[in-house]
């Protein structure tokens, strides 16, 4: 089998695009999708065992990728990747900036030292990895940028140090697009809601509780998978999207709409999933081997 993506087959033939967080979940699946579509995929993360597995994989499809392990949060790692990148196949088309992490605490009880870490995870790094980017090859060349943000819309209880850096990447996003427009790089978010993920059965069993109580908030009854998260990051990449910069696509099944106390949400099951991804696999949790 291989991927079934929506795009034509070429859509990025001689393309190198960057995936940070490529070694699961979201990354893993875009960094498939975007080679399956011709593009030499330049795999980023701090495991180098999970990006083998995944450039594995990839070339099994018969797609082109390079693992390169790095910290997105050290400036001098993250200059010495993109040199590589470039050295190796001298150009650079394409930024996905979707490495990051939290972890689930009131605010109260978050430490100054833990609030900085996932900020700099969330945020830093990925401002870190699209400055190195810019100087060393998309000022002079031109290119597209697509950062991974969350449904942080009013406000993510329990993740007040995610949320803090998510925002933060928006409103960045929205200014470097201004900023490096006139050199022809185009940079947008994309905002996940709840979706599927083998990382489900990692929960304690209380979260996953209310990771199953989560499709009651969700107007289209349904989680979402990684393939839907995918395309919109390869719409926002490709040249369709050339009229579209510094905005954010949700994809999120509605959920923030649905956050008032004057409608009742409909139960449905009219909404289909669309999954192109041919190595996803459902998490135990709900129903997957």
């Amino acid at each position: 089998m291989s991927y079934r993506s929506l795009f034509r087959p070429d859509a990025f033939a001689q393309k190198v695009v960057i995936v940070t967080g490529a070694g699961s979940g979201i990354g893993r699946c875009t960094a498939h999708e975007l080679a399956a579509l011709g593009a030499r995929v330049v795999l980023v993360g701090r495991t180098a065992s999970k990006l083998e597995r995944v450039a594995a994989e990839i070339a099994e499809d018969g797609g082109l990728a390079d693992a390169r392990a790095c910290d997105i949060r050290d400036e001098a790692a993250v200059a010495a990747t993109i040199d590589r990148v470039l050295a190796a196949h001298g150009r650079l088309d394409g930024l996905v900036n979707n490495a990051g992490g939290q972890y689930r605490s009131p605010a109260r009880d978050i430490a100054t030292k833990g609030f900085e870490a996932v900020v700099r995870n969330n945020l830093t790094g990925g401002f870190i990895f699209m400055r190195e980017a810019y100087t060393r090859w998309m000022e002079a060349h031109g290119g597209a940028i697509v950062n991974i943000i969350a449904d942080i819309w009013h406000g993510w209880p329990d993740f007040a140090h995610s949320a803090a850096a998510r925002g933060g990447m928006l409103t960045l996003t929205e200014t470097l697009a201004c900023e490096w427009a006139a050199a022809g790089v185009r940079l947008n978010a994309v905002a996940p809601g709840g979706i599927v993920s083998s990382g489900f059965d990692t929960y304690p069993p209380e979260q996953q509780q209310k990771l199953l109580r989560y499709v009651d908030s969700v107007p289209l009854g349904r989680f979402g998978t990684e393939s839907e998260v995918s395309a919109a990051i390869v719409f926002l990449l490709s040249p369709a999207a050339a009229y579209i910069t510094g905005s954010c696509i949700r994809v999120d099944g509605g959920t923030p709409n649905a956050r008032q106390q004057t409608w009742d949400i409909q139960p449905t099951s009219r909404n289909a999933p669309f999954n192109g991804f041919h190595r996803a696999v459902a998490p135990r949790l709900l129903g997957g081997d």
